[in-house]
C-alpha cells in the first residue's frame, strides 16, 4: 500500500516548469506558426513529408538567415525556425 499524498515523479521531466513557464510567448508563436501550415496544409500533414528531416533541416536553416518577419505568415522569421528546429527534433526522437 502507498502512503496517502505520495506522488512517484521523480526523473520525470519537468516540462511546465522546464519549458512552458520559461517561454511562454515563445511556445504560443510556434503553436501560432502550427496552425498556419496546418490552414496552408493539413495538421499533421508535415510528419509525412518525403525526405522530411533534410527538408526541415533547409526551412530552418533559410528562416536562420532572415530577420525580420516572414512576408507570407507575417511571423518572425525566428518562429519559424523554431518550429522547424521543433520537428526535425521531433522526427530525430522519433527515429531514436
Amino acid at each position: 500500500m502507498t502512503d496517502s499524498g505520495v506522488k512517484h515523479d521523480a526523473g520525470k521531466p519537468l516540462v511546465l516548469r522546464g519549458f512552458l513557464k520559461q517561454f511562454p510567448r515563445a511556445v504560443e508563436e510556434v503553436a501560432r506558426a502550427s496552425e498556419f501550415g496546418a490552414a496552408k496544409y493539413t495538421w499533421n500533414g508535415w510528419e509525412t513529408v518525403p525526405d522530411a528531416l533534410e527538408r526541415y533541416s533547409e526551412a530552418l536553416a533559410r528562416h536562420l538567415m532572415k530577420d525580420g518577419t516572414d512576408p507570407e505568415s507575417a511571423m518572425l522569421h525566428a518562429t519559424h525556425a523554431a518550429w522547424n528546429a521543433m520537428a526535425r527534433l521531433e522526427l530525430i526522437l522519433r527515429k531514436n
